[in-house]
Protein backbone atom coordinates (compact mmCIF):
# COMPACT_ATOMS: atom_id res chain seq x y z
CA UNK A 1 0.00 0.00 0.00
CA UNK A 2 1.24 3.46 -0.91
CA UNK A 3 0.15 6.31 1.32
CA UNK A 4 0.42 10.08 1.42
CA UNK A 5 -0.75 13.00 3.51
CA UNK A 6 -0.56 16.71 2.79
CA UNK A 7 -1.43 19.61 5.10
CA UNK A 8 -4.21 22.12 4.58
CA UNK A 9 -3.29 25.79 4.98
CA UNK A 10 -4.37 29.07 6.46
CA UNK A 11 -3.81 32.08 4.25
CA UNK A 12 -2.48 34.95 6.36
CA UNK A 13 -1.99 37.63 3.73
CA UNK A 14 -2.11 38.33 0.01
CA UNK A 15 -4.76 35.78 -0.88
CA UNK A 16 -6.19 36.34 -4.35
CA UNK A 17 -3.02 37.83 -5.82
CA UNK A 18 -1.98 34.28 -6.81
CA UNK A 19 -4.88 34.08 -9.28
CA UNK A 20 -4.36 34.72 -13.00
CA UNK A 21 -4.45 37.13 -14.73
CA UNK A 22 -3.51 39.39 -11.81
CA UNK A 23 -0.28 37.56 -10.96
CA UNK A 24 0.66 37.38 -14.65
CA UNK A 25 0.22 41.12 -15.12
CA UNK A 26 1.44 42.52 -11.80
CA UNK A 27 3.08 39.69 -9.87
CA UNK A 28 1.43 38.22 -6.80
CA UNK A 29 2.57 37.62 -3.22
CA UNK A 30 0.98 35.40 -0.58
CA UNK A 31 1.95 34.45 2.96
CA UNK A 32 0.44 31.23 4.26
CA UNK A 33 1.04 28.51 6.84
CA UNK A 34 0.46 24.76 6.68
CA UNK A 35 -1.65 23.41 9.55
CA UNK A 36 -2.30 20.07 11.23
CA UNK A 37 -5.40 19.22 9.19
CA UNK A 38 -4.69 16.93 6.27
CA UNK A 39 -5.74 15.38 3.01
CA UNK A 40 -5.01 11.64 2.89
CA UNK A 41 -4.61 9.24 -0.02
CA UNK A 42 -3.86 5.51 -0.15
CA UNK A 43 -3.32 3.26 -3.16
CA UNK A 44 -3.79 -0.46 -2.64
CA UNK A 45 -2.89 -2.81 -5.49
CA UNK A 46 -5.46 -5.40 -6.57
CA UNK A 47 -5.37 -8.63 -8.58
CA UNK A 48 -8.10 -7.60 -11.04
CA UNK A 49 -8.27 -5.09 -13.88
CA UNK A 50 -10.42 -2.66 -11.93
CA UNK A 51 -9.88 0.87 -10.68
CA UNK A 52 -11.82 1.68 -7.52
CA UNK A 53 -11.91 5.24 -6.22
CA UNK A 54 -13.46 5.84 -2.81
CA UNK A 55 -13.79 9.18 -1.04
CA UNK A 56 -14.54 8.02 2.49
CA UNK A 57 -15.43 11.45 3.84
CA UNK A 58 -17.88 12.10 0.99
CA UNK A 59 -19.47 8.65 1.01
CA UNK A 60 -18.74 8.17 -2.71
CA UNK A 61 -17.26 5.17 -4.48
CA UNK A 62 -16.89 4.42 -8.20
CA UNK A 63 -15.43 1.46 -10.07
CA UNK A 64 -13.97 1.43 -13.59
CA UNK A 65 -12.17 -1.04 -15.81
CA UNK A 66 -8.50 -0.19 -16.20
CA UNK A 67 -8.29 2.26 -19.10
CA UNK A 68 -6.05 4.92 -20.54
CA UNK A 69 -8.52 7.62 -19.52
CA UNK A 70 -11.39 7.89 -17.04
CA UNK A 71 -14.45 9.99 -17.83
CA UNK A 72 -14.59 13.41 -16.19
CA UNK A 73 -18.23 13.75 -15.20
CA UNK A 74 -18.43 15.59 -11.89
CA UNK A 75 -17.91 12.51 -9.70
CA UNK A 76 -14.53 12.34 -7.93
CA UNK A 77 -12.94 14.26 -10.79
CA UNK A 78 -9.81 15.22 -8.84
CA UNK A 79 -8.78 11.58 -8.53
CA UNK A 80 -9.73 10.76 -12.13
CA UNK A 81 -7.93 13.85 -13.43
CA UNK A 82 -4.77 12.85 -11.56
CA UNK A 83 -4.97 9.31 -12.96
CA UNK A 84 -5.51 10.55 -16.53
CA UNK A 85 -2.53 12.91 -16.27
CA UNK A 86 -0.21 10.24 -14.82
CA UNK A 87 -1.12 7.71 -17.52
CA UNK A 88 -0.75 10.26 -20.31
CA UNK A 89 2.65 11.40 -19.07
CA UNK A 90 4.20 8.18 -17.77
CA UNK A 91 2.35 5.37 -19.55
CA UNK A 92 -0.07 2.62 -18.61
CA UNK A 93 -0.20 1.65 -14.95
CA UNK A 94 1.04 -1.85 -14.04
CA UNK A 95 -2.06 -3.20 -12.26
CA UNK A 96 -5.53 -2.56 -10.95
CA UNK A 97 -5.78 -0.60 -7.71
CA UNK A 98 -8.03 1.00 -5.14
CA UNK A 99 -7.51 4.67 -4.34
CA UNK A 100 -8.97 5.77 -0.99
CA UNK A 101 -9.07 9.43 0.01
CA UNK A 102 -10.27 11.60 2.87
CA UNK A 103 -9.86 15.20 3.98
CA UNK A 104 -9.96 16.58 7.54
CA UNK A 105 -12.08 19.57 6.46
CA UNK A 106 -15.14 19.77 4.22
CA UNK A 107 -14.99 20.90 0.60
CA UNK A 108 -15.58 24.63 0.26
CA UNK A 109 -14.04 25.30 3.67
CA UNK A 110 -11.51 27.87 2.47
CA UNK A 111 -8.49 25.90 3.68
CA UNK A 112 -7.40 24.72 0.23
CA UNK A 113 -8.91 21.26 0.66
CA UNK A 114 -9.39 20.45 -3.05
CA UNK A 115 -5.88 21.43 -4.09
CA UNK A 116 -4.37 19.71 -1.05
CA UNK A 117 -6.24 16.53 -1.92
CA UNK A 118 -4.86 16.75 -5.45
CA UNK A 119 -1.32 17.04 -4.04
CA UNK A 120 -1.92 14.00 -1.81
CA UNK A 121 -3.24 11.95 -4.74
CA UNK A 122 -0.30 12.90 -6.97
CA UNK A 123 2.01 12.07 -4.06
CA UNK A 124 0.51 8.59 -3.67
CA UNK A 125 0.96 7.87 -7.39
CA UNK A 126 4.53 9.20 -7.24
CA UNK A 127 5.28 6.89 -4.29
CA UNK A 128 3.82 3.86 -6.08
CA UNK A 129 5.39 4.48 -9.48
CA UNK A 130 8.63 5.96 -8.08
CA UNK A 131 8.25 9.09 -10.19
CA UNK A 132 11.27 11.44 -10.18
CA UNK A 133 9.38 14.48 -8.86
CA UNK A 134 10.63 17.18 -6.53
CA UNK A 135 8.46 19.57 -4.52
CA UNK A 136 8.13 22.18 -7.26
CA UNK A 137 7.33 19.42 -9.77
CA UNK A 138 4.53 17.93 -7.67
CA UNK A 139 3.00 21.33 -6.85
CA UNK A 140 3.10 22.40 -10.50
CA UNK A 141 1.65 19.09 -11.68
CA UNK A 142 -1.21 19.38 -9.19
CA UNK A 143 -1.85 22.93 -10.41
CA UNK A 144 -1.86 21.89 -14.08
CA UNK A 145 -4.27 19.01 -13.48
CA UNK A 146 -6.70 21.02 -11.37
CA UNK A 147 -6.62 24.42 -13.02
CA UNK A 148 -5.80 23.68 -16.66
CA UNK A 149 -6.93 20.14 -17.44
CA UNK A 150 -9.99 20.05 -15.15
CA UNK A 151 -10.61 23.81 -15.60
CA UNK A 152 -11.35 24.37 -11.90
CA UNK A 153 -11.05 28.06 -11.08
CA UNK A 154 -8.54 29.09 -8.43
CA UNK A 155 -5.08 30.29 -7.63
CA UNK A 156 -1.67 28.73 -7.20
CA UNK A 157 -0.86 29.01 -3.50
CA UNK A 158 -2.67 25.92 -2.21
CA UNK A 159 -0.71 23.35 -4.20
CA UNK A 160 2.63 24.82 -3.10
CA UNK A 161 1.67 25.18 0.56
CA UNK A 162 0.48 21.56 0.66
CA UNK A 163 3.68 20.32 -0.95
CA UNK A 164 6.23 22.41 0.96
CA UNK A 165 4.59 22.78 4.39
CA UNK A 166 5.73 25.37 6.94
CA UNK A 167 5.28 29.14 6.79
CA UNK A 168 6.06 30.54 3.35
CA UNK A 169 6.18 33.84 1.53
CA UNK A 170 5.29 32.91 -2.04
CA UNK A 171 5.79 34.95 -5.19
CA UNK A 172 3.79 34.38 -8.37
CA UNK A 173 4.68 35.63 -11.83
CA UNK A 174 3.79 35.16 -15.49
CA UNK A 175 4.49 31.86 -17.27
CA UNK A 176 3.63 29.89 -14.10
CA UNK A 177 6.82 31.00 -12.36
CA UNK A 178 6.53 30.48 -8.62
CA UNK A 179 9.13 31.13 -5.91
CA UNK A 180 8.55 29.63 -2.46
CA UNK A 181 10.47 31.41 0.30
CA UNK A 182 10.32 29.44 3.61
CA UNK A 183 10.34 31.87 6.53
CA UNK A 184 12.54 31.13 9.57
CA UNK A 185 9.92 32.23 12.08
CA UNK A 186 10.88 31.64 15.72
CA UNK A 187 9.06 28.75 17.39
CA UNK A 188 7.67 30.94 20.17
CA UNK A 189 6.15 33.19 17.51
CA UNK A 190 4.52 30.20 15.79
CA UNK A 191 3.19 28.89 19.11
CA UNK A 192 1.76 32.30 19.95
CA UNK A 193 0.23 32.61 16.49
CA UNK A 194 -1.44 29.19 16.79
CA UNK A 195 -2.63 30.04 20.30
CA UNK A 196 -4.09 33.44 19.41
CA UNK A 197 -5.48 32.78 15.92
CA UNK A 198 -8.87 31.13 16.32
CA UNK A 199 -10.07 28.97 13.44
CA UNK A 200 -13.86 29.17 13.30
CA UNK A 201 -16.04 27.13 10.94
CA UNK A 202 -19.21 28.99 10.02
CA UNK A 203 -20.97 25.67 9.26
CA UNK A 204 -21.47 26.83 5.68
CA UNK A 205 -19.50 25.87 2.60
CA UNK A 206 -19.30 27.83 -0.61
CA UNK A 207 -18.39 27.34 -4.25
CA UNK A 208 -15.16 29.31 -4.49
CA UNK A 209 -15.07 29.14 -8.30
CA UNK A 210 -17.89 31.68 -8.73
CA UNK A 211 -16.11 34.24 -6.54
CA UNK A 212 -12.77 33.62 -8.25
CA UNK A 213 -14.35 33.93 -11.69
CA UNK A 214 -15.78 37.33 -10.68
CA UNK A 215 -12.38 38.39 -9.37
CA UNK A 216 -10.74 37.28 -12.64
CA UNK A 217 -13.31 39.20 -14.70
CA UNK A 218 -12.66 42.35 -12.65
CA UNK A 219 -8.98 42.21 -13.57
CA UNK A 220 -9.74 41.47 -17.22
CA UNK A 221 -12.17 44.40 -17.29
CA UNK A 222 -9.56 46.64 -15.63
CA UNK A 223 -11.82 47.37 -12.67
CA UNK A 224 -9.67 49.92 -10.85
CA UNK A 225 -11.21 49.36 -7.40
CA UNK A 226 -10.68 45.61 -7.58
CA UNK A 227 -7.13 45.86 -8.93
CA UNK A 228 -6.13 48.44 -6.31
CA UNK A 229 -7.50 46.14 -3.61
CA UNK A 230 -5.24 43.35 -4.91
CA UNK A 231 -2.26 45.72 -4.89
CA UNK A 232 -2.99 46.43 -1.23
CA UNK A 233 -3.26 42.72 -0.45
CA UNK A 234 0.14 42.16 -2.00
CA UNK A 235 1.43 44.94 0.25
CA UNK A 236 -0.25 43.18 3.18
CA UNK A 237 1.80 40.02 2.45
CA UNK A 238 5.02 42.07 2.76
CA UNK A 239 3.77 43.59 6.01
CA UNK A 240 2.91 40.19 7.44
CA UNK A 241 6.30 38.76 6.47
CA UNK A 242 8.16 41.54 8.29
CA UNK A 243 5.91 41.22 11.34
CA UNK A 244 6.42 37.47 11.68
CA UNK A 245 10.18 37.61 11.14
CA UNK A 246 10.55 40.37 13.74
CA UNK A 247 8.27 38.58 16.20
CA UNK A 248 5.75 41.41 16.56
CA UNK A 249 2.84 39.02 17.01
CA UNK A 250 0.30 41.54 18.25
CA UNK A 251 0.64 43.47 14.99
CA UNK A 252 -0.87 40.47 13.21
CA UNK A 253 -4.46 41.34 14.10
CA UNK A 254 -4.43 44.86 12.60
CA UNK A 255 -2.66 43.55 9.49
CA UNK A 256 -5.35 40.88 9.06
CA UNK A 257 -8.04 43.54 9.47
CA UNK A 258 -6.29 45.75 6.89
CA UNK A 259 -6.31 42.90 4.38
CA UNK A 260 -9.88 41.80 5.07
CA UNK A 261 -11.27 45.25 4.36
CA UNK A 262 -9.46 45.33 1.01
CA UNK A 263 -10.29 41.69 0.20
CA UNK A 264 -14.00 42.52 0.23
CA UNK A 265 -13.36 45.01 -2.58
CA UNK A 266 -11.95 42.37 -4.95
CA UNK A 267 -15.34 40.90 -5.92
CA UNK A 268 -18.94 40.67 -4.78
CA UNK A 269 -20.02 37.88 -2.42
CA UNK A 270 -16.65 37.57 -0.66
CA UNK A 271 -18.51 38.55 2.46
CA UNK A 272 -22.16 39.05 3.35
CA UNK A 273 -24.29 40.42 6.17
CA UNK A 274 -24.03 37.23 8.21
CA UNK A 275 -20.24 36.95 7.89
CA UNK A 276 -19.78 40.65 8.60
CA UNK A 277 -21.90 40.20 11.73
CA UNK A 278 -19.68 37.35 12.91
CA UNK A 279 -16.60 39.47 12.25
CA UNK A 280 -17.92 42.48 14.16
CA UNK A 281 -18.92 40.25 17.09
CA UNK A 282 -15.36 38.93 17.29
CA UNK A 283 -13.92 42.45 17.25
CA UNK A 284 -16.37 43.61 19.92
CA UNK A 285 -15.18 40.87 22.29
CA UNK A 286 -11.44 41.37 21.92
CA UNK A 287 -10.21 40.23 18.51
CA UNK A 288 -8.01 42.79 16.77
CA UNK A 289 -8.51 41.48 13.26
CA UNK A 290 -9.35 38.48 11.15
CA UNK A 291 -10.49 37.33 7.75
CA UNK A 292 -12.50 34.83 5.78
CA UNK A 293 -10.29 31.95 4.73
CA UNK A 294 -9.86 31.23 1.04
CA UNK A 295 -11.92 32.91 -1.65
CA UNK A 296 -14.65 33.95 0.79
CA UNK A 297 -18.40 33.52 0.92
CA UNK A 298 -18.38 31.04 3.81
CA UNK A 299 -16.28 28.21 5.17
CA UNK A 300 -13.71 29.04 7.85
CA UNK A 301 -12.99 32.43 9.38
CA UNK A 302 -9.95 33.36 11.46
CA UNK A 303 -9.67 35.85 14.31
CA UNK A 304 -6.52 37.10 15.99
CA UNK A 305 -7.12 37.37 19.75
CA UNK A 306 -4.21 38.85 21.74
CA UNK A 307 -3.55 37.99 25.36
CA UNK A 308 -6.34 35.78 26.65
CA UNK A 309 -9.16 37.41 24.70
CA UNK A 310 -9.71 34.18 22.76
CA UNK A 311 -11.99 32.90 25.52
CA UNK A 312 -14.36 35.86 25.37
CA UNK A 313 -14.37 35.76 21.56
CA UNK A 314 -15.04 32.01 21.53
CA UNK A 315 -17.88 32.31 24.03
CA UNK A 316 -19.51 35.10 22.00
CA UNK A 317 -19.27 33.21 18.72
CA UNK A 318 -20.63 30.01 20.26
CA UNK A 319 -23.90 31.89 20.75
CA UNK A 320 -24.07 32.40 16.98
CA UNK A 321 -23.33 28.79 16.10
CA UNK A 322 -20.53 27.22 14.11
CA UNK A 323 -17.58 25.46 15.68
CA UNK A 324 -13.91 25.97 16.45
CA UNK A 325 -11.22 23.72 15.07
CA UNK A 326 -8.01 23.09 16.99
CA UNK A 327 -4.80 23.03 14.96
CA UNK A 328 -1.12 23.84 15.04
CA UNK A 329 1.23 25.11 12.37
CA UNK A 330 3.29 22.31 10.89
CA UNK A 331 6.62 22.39 9.09
CA UNK A 332 5.96 19.06 7.37
CA UNK A 333 4.59 19.27 3.85
CA UNK A 334 3.57 16.37 1.62
CA UNK A 335 4.80 13.07 3.05
CA UNK A 336 4.56 9.70 1.30
CA UNK A 337 5.43 6.20 2.41
CA UNK A 338 5.05 2.52 1.52
CA UNK A 339 3.76 -0.31 3.72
Amino acid sequence: MFRSKAPLRIGLAGGGTDVSPYCDMYGGAVLNAAISLYAHASIELTDDDKITIEAVDRGECIVYDVADSLTIDGHLDLAKGAYNHIVKKYGKIPSGFKLTTSVDAPAGSGLGSSSTLMVAIVGAFAEWLQLPLGEYDIAHMAYVIEREELAMAGGKQDQYSATFGGVNFMEFYADDRVIVNPLPVKKEVLFELSNNLLLYFTSTSRLSSTIIEAQTKNVQDKNERSIEAMHQLKKQAEMMKETLLKGRVDDIGPILDYGFRYKKQMANDISNESLDGIYETALKHGATGGKISGAGGGGFMMFYCPGNTQYAVANALKQIGGEFRRYHITEQGLFTWTI
